[in-house]
């Protein structure tokens, strides 16, 4: 497999590889067979205690990203004996209040966003005070420690915004959107600010509804329209690429589409050269890595990261290693 630029250390990488039971296509198969013969037989797939964990996400609906995330905790659950309880709600304070149910049901362990995390602080609090450990997951490294999680599981943003701004630099361009797609979510702020840091032209910052992608497109093709020099547009998600794409070609733009995350569409796009690059903070491995977390910490005491998060990314993904992702974005879990 081509080597990917990546900010994620050699040494991680290989203990994740050990978490998720060898990283070779051989071993996936030989792991996921043994566990699909286990749930045909009616039996678990280990023999420790049955567990309830929750997962609690700033998810709107539709959001195929947080469908890969969902997808991983339910594959780790089903090797950990863990019954799973999945919510969403992209309005902070129907999170909190989900926050709140699960903690009221007497989880055994708790996996939450904090996109908006003055909205959440108290809800997890309540978990805490209630002794139910909680694992933090994509957004909200800063605070998730000052909350009490256990750790945080994801990129560091501002970290994956650097990156992005890096990237821009080696591809000579000049002029930057940055496209945040959810205003109050502290995980886009700092995506855009960091491309700012490291980026030697110029960024600006375009506020669009994104649960209406007919306005999505319209702002940023009006935005397009009125500075023919932007030669980059910066969308913080898969699904905003091929808007994006759609914006550009209505405005007679010759600007390159980047983005943050992966799903099928971006993967033929970066393929087909519609899109330049993509930032992957594998979401996957998010889901899977939270549940596996909480069982280590209920099964052995076990804690990851000695107080800092556990990084999943960012990654760089270019044309050169689309095909090599082709499969795994049709399955889903990329």
């Amino acid at each position: 497999m081509a080597r990917f630029r990546t900010w994620v250390g050699i040494a991680l990488a290989g203990t994740l590889c050990v978490s998720l039971a060898g990283c070779s296509s051989t071993g996936g198969k030989r792991a996921e067979d043994a566990r699909k013969a286990a749930a045909e037989r009616g039996k678990s797939a280990v023999t420790t205690p049955r567990w309830t964990f929750a997962m609690v996400t700033h998810s709107g609906d539709g959001d195929t990203f947080w469908d890969i995330v969902q997808s991983g905790a339910e594959e780790a659950t089903a090797k950990d004996n863990i019954n799973f309880l999945y919510s969403h709600d992209d309005e902070a304070q129907q999170q909190a209040q989900l926050v709140d149910a699960a903690v009221d049901k007497k989880v055994d362990g708790l996996i939450v966003t904090l996109a908006k995390p003055d909205a959440m602080k108290a809800a997890v609090a309540r978990a805490v005070a209630a002794g139910i450990p909680v694992v933090t997951v994509n957004s909200g490294s800063a605070e998730s420690r000052a909350f009490g999680a256990l750790t945080h599981i994801g990129q560091d943003e501002t970290v994956a915004g650097q990156a992005v701004g890096e990237e821009l630099n080696r591809r000579d361009r000049t002029n930057a959107v940055c496209v945040l797609h959810e205003q109050g979510n502290v995980g886009h702020e700092q995506r855009c600010a960091g491309l700012a840091e490291t980026f030697d032209g110029r960024v600006q910052n375009l506020y669009v509804t994104g649960t209406n992608m007919p306005d999505v497109q319209s702002s940023l093709e009006a935005k397009l329209q009125a500075d023919p020099d932007i030669d980059a547009v910066v969308t913080l998600g898969a699904p905003f690429a091929d808007t994006a794409v759609k914006a550009k070609r209505a405005a007679g733009s010759d600007a390159e589409i980047d983005t943050f995350d992966l799903n099928a569409k971006v993967v033929a796009g970066l393929a087909d050269g519609t899109l330049g690059f993509a930032v992957d903070q594998q979401p996957y491995l998010q889901g899977y890595e939270a549940v596996d977390l909480l069982w280590l910490y209920r099964y052995n005491a076990d804690v990851l990261g000695g107080g800092k998060p556990v990084l999943t990314g960012p990654q760089i993904i270019t044309r050169d290693q689309a095909a090599e992702l082709a499969e795994y974005t049709r399955r889903g879990t990329r």
